[in-house]
């Protein structure tokens, strides 16, 4: 609104300076850029991210399957790596000894993480492997791809108007300058005898 403002108060204004007129008119862009060119940036960074997030889950989903363990025995509890999809607490997940079979069919045993807060020999607990029944991380889900499609996007509608605006001020920094630099040189020409009685006559 300002850079509106700016350009119709210097439309006729016989103290206008070229200056004048093109900072008015740079704000005007920077703001044009900023209310329509960052969020079509955004639009089209969170449309990119969540195509390829999904194409994630598809792919994900199909390499990881879910089959059911059994506890063999409890370890002692040791430092765990929580899952970052889920809000489980430590207390509620335990290093246990399993069996499992892989989706391919071959037996599998090993030392995993139960979603089990006291897990007894013979417990059953979901597990994700992949197709050989290497132990995996649970695939990403739709709607958590889409939460980070649109952070994805937001920021760069965020980071685009906040480079669109540093740019306008580094722009209008250094014509000031510049118009400062000419004012010391008129200075300079005017003398020290600047507005005594019959200075340049």
């Amino acid at each position: 609104m300002h850079a509106i403002i700016g350009l119709w108060r210097w439309r006729h204004n016989p103290l206008r300076r070229t200056t004048d007129l093109v900072e008015a008119w740079l704000a005007l862009a920077a703001l044009l850029l900023v209310l329509v060119g960052a969020p079509l940036v955004g639009a089209v960074v969170g449309a990119s991210a969540q195509e390829a997030l999904l194409r994630s889950v598809r792919e994900q989903r199909e390499d990881r399957q879910q089959v059911a363990a059994t506890v063999v025995r409890k370890l002692s509890r040791g430092p765990l790596a929580p899952d970052p999809e889920t809000s489980s607490a430590r207390d509620t997940r335990s290093r246990v000894v399993a069996d499992w079979t892989a989706p391919d069919g071959t037996p599998r045993h090993g030392t995993v993480i139960a979603a089990l807060k006291s897990p007894r020999p013979g417990d059953h607990f979901p597990l994700w492997t992949d197709l050989h029944g290497g132990i995996v991380g649970r695939p990403l889900d739709s709607a958590t791809a889409a939460t980070h499609a649109v952070l994805a996007g937001f920021g760069a509608a965020v980071l685009s108007a906040g480079l669109v605006a540093g740019a306008r001020r580094l722009i209008v920094g250094h014509m000031i300058r510049r118009r400062h630099a000419r004012w010391d040189q008129a200075w300079d020409k005017a003398g020290p005898d600047w507005g005594k009685a019959g200075t340049g006559s």
